[in-house]
């Protein structure tokens, strides 16, 4: 047995909506195990989807503007013990 974590959406009618699509080779009925927080609060270490693209188009931005420093200067200032 295979398992694929993905997130989804339940609207008014209770119909379940993937996010994303599934990649399977053909159609074949499939066990579902939902996991819902059991309050209306959403989790607070999970970053929304809106904020990671957002991130990940600025980091591409600022790669293709030149806007990078060596990895070697990232490590800086940090100690270890």
């Amino acid at each position: 047995m295979k398992a694929i974590e993905t997130t989804a959406t339940i609207d008014e009618t209770g119909r379940l909506t993937l996010d994303r699509s599934l990649d399977v080779s053909k159609p074949q009925r499939v066990r579902v195990i939902v996991l819902m927080s059991e309050d209306e609060e959403p989790d607070p270490d999970e970053t929304p989807t809106e904020v990671v693209i957002a991130g990940i188009h600025q980091g591409l931005r600022e790669a293709l503007s030149g806007q990078t420093i060596p990895l070697a200067q990232m490590w800086e200032g940090i100690d270890v013990d």
